[in-house]
């Protein structure tokens, strides 16, 4: 059995890492030893609107520091990556991976496509 790939002193920086797979990222990362930026705006998967609080983000760093691990959050949509980078230097002074997790789930089929879809 080989030992576990560690990331010690490693800068991971997910995007909606609120639920679902960006926590598993997350979680993961952080208990094999990277710094975590867990950026999360708290939006529905369909798009929809802001369900979900940035709160989410905050519960996913809680978990993280409980276990041990270090991270912080940030709520800052995708568009603006340069806001969610510079979280990641204020608080680690780098970036060593980068995971483009976000994204909403739109059922648009033809039918329900809208002229500004298309």
């Amino acid at each position: 059995m080989t030992d576990k790939i560690r990331y010690d002193g490693q800068v991971v920086v997910i995007t909606g890492a609120g639920a679902g797979l960006g926590r598993a990222y997350a979680r993961f990362f952080a208990a094999r030893g990277a710094k975590v930026v867990v950026n999360d705006l708290g939006g529905t998967f369909n798009g929809a609107g802001n369900s979900r609080s940035g709160a989410v983000a905050d519960q996913v760093v809680e978990e993280i520091t409980k276990n041990g691990g270090v991270a912080v959050a940030n709520y800052d949509p995708v568009q603006q990556g340069d806001k969610i980078i510079e979280t990641a230097i204020k608080h680690f002074d780098r970036v060593d991976v980068l995971i483009n997790n976000a994204g909403i789930l739109r059922d648009i089929t033809i039918r329900k496509m809208k002229d500004e879809d298309w």
